[in-house]
């Protein structure tokens, strides 16, 4: 029996996976995003702040945290049929920043969430991927009671270069979350074209 075109089944779409890491400071909200957006049950690395850290670990404007990672967050979210994205969050404090350079290993871009009360917190991140000119995208986490500043005001604060994106959004939403990694992903796929377009002579 002839089979025709109809009956052809569709072959099956091999994904192009790519690594996103999501960094910033300590209690900004990295673990809530990756597990805000996942498709799989995150893995998470969370310890219990104990006594002994309370010296090294700064609290102010995140009171009623209990826990911390200790060496990363992992999830995953289907942006296209085509295009999978796997998330790296990174641990927020600076006695666990030796895992960076680990984590960073082949990854396309970050995101680097900031808090408006605590800005400078992000500054260690920022400095981290300009420095090894790893493509990035700031993300303003908007907590409850924060103040809100426009992105550009934001980008002040920072220093930032013209190109980098800088988006207000929270962390606990799917949608905000998601276009926030869409727009690392859109941004390190432009800066790579710019890297490859010819030099006019």
């Amino acid at each position: 029996m002839a089979f025709g075109r109809s009956s052809r089944t569709k072959r099956p779409v091999e994904p192009v996976t790519l690594k996103i890491l999501v960094a910033g400071g300590f209690g900004v909200g990295k673990t809530t995003m990756v597990a805000a957006v996942s498709e799989i049950r995150p893995l998470r690395t969370e310890e219990r702040l104990t006594e002994a850290g309370r010296p090294v670990d700064d609290l102010a404007g995140v009171e009623e945290k209990t826990t911390t990672t200790v060496a990363m967050d992992f999830g995953r979210i289907t942006l296209r049929e085509d295009l999978v994205l796997y998330l790296f969050g990174t641990p927020g404090q600076h006695r666990f920043w030796f895992l960076w350079d680990e984590l960073a290993q082949g990854a396309l871009g970050a995101v680097v969430l900031a808090d408006t009360r605590r800005l400078e917190d992000c500054f260690a991140a920022v400095d981290y991927f300009e420095r090894r000119s790893i493509p990035f995208t700031v993300a303003v986490n908007c907590f409850e009671g924060a103040d809100r500043f426009p992105s550009e005001t934001v980008r002040a604060a920072l220093d930032l270069d013209p190109e980098v994106p800088v988006l207000l959004c929270d962390a606990r939403d799917f949608s905000s979350s998601r276009d926030v990694l869409v727009a690392v992903v859109e941004h390190a796929l432009e800066r790579a074209a710019r890297a490859r377009a010819p030099v006019a002579t």
